[in-house]
């Protein structure tokens, strides 16, 4: 028990890096909105779909980051809230994929369901399972927490620059899919 906390401390350098980034690129995020409001392009469906999930990844990558660097007594509290966490993000997919089918102003193409969909998805299910896994063998669950959060701030980051490529073409007035090269 006293090695796996010991393990936590470990990983302190990658939770500050991680957690900045995520709080940074949070921060960038509104400005992405800003910008989408300053050219029309900004519908609240749309958003909803594709905007607000680019945050809510951003800053479960924070929270995952706090959480891990917290002076725990335990890894109980630890796995207790990876799954809390891990319940939490899995039902939000859902509200994505929910919002993602009811907006009208874009209709997603293959590369949206799953940097949207299906990699949070599996984000939160590692997250979700991590603590199962804390208990017998927290070396492999602390990697598995960790590439959860790094796998969160990359789908934010592709989502973000997605977001951004969409606001730059509908600006200059091309359509999006064909300039990306989707069919």
């Amino acid at each position: 028990m006293e090695h796996a906390l010991s393990s936590l401390t470990v990983w302190e350098s990658f939770y500050v890096i991680v957690g900045s980034s995520a709080a940074a690129l949070t921060g960038l995020q509104f400005v992405v909105i800003v910008l989408a409001a300053e050219t029309n392009t900004l519908r609240i469906p749309t958003t909803s779909a594709f905007a607000t999930p680019t945050v809510v990844h951003f800053c479960a990558a924070l929270l995952i980051s706090a959480i891990m660097s917290a002076p725990w007594q335990g890894l109980s509290s630890v796995g207790f809230l990876m799954g809390a966490c891990g319940v939490a993000g899995l039902g939000y997919v859902v509200m994505v994929v929910r919002q993602l089918r009811r907006q009208t102003d874009y209709v997603p193409v293959l590369e949206d369901w799953i940097w949207h969909c299906a990699l949070p998805f599996v984000s939160y299910a590692a997250l979700l399972s991590a603590p199962i896994v804390l208990q017998r063998h927290p070396r492999a669950s602390l990697f598995m927490i960790g590439a959860t959060a790094l796998l969160l701030l990359f789908v934010g980051i592709h989502n973000a620059w997605d977001s951004v490529t969409y606001i730059a073409i509908q600006r200059s007035g091309k359509d999006y899919k064909t300039a990306r090269g989707d069919q």
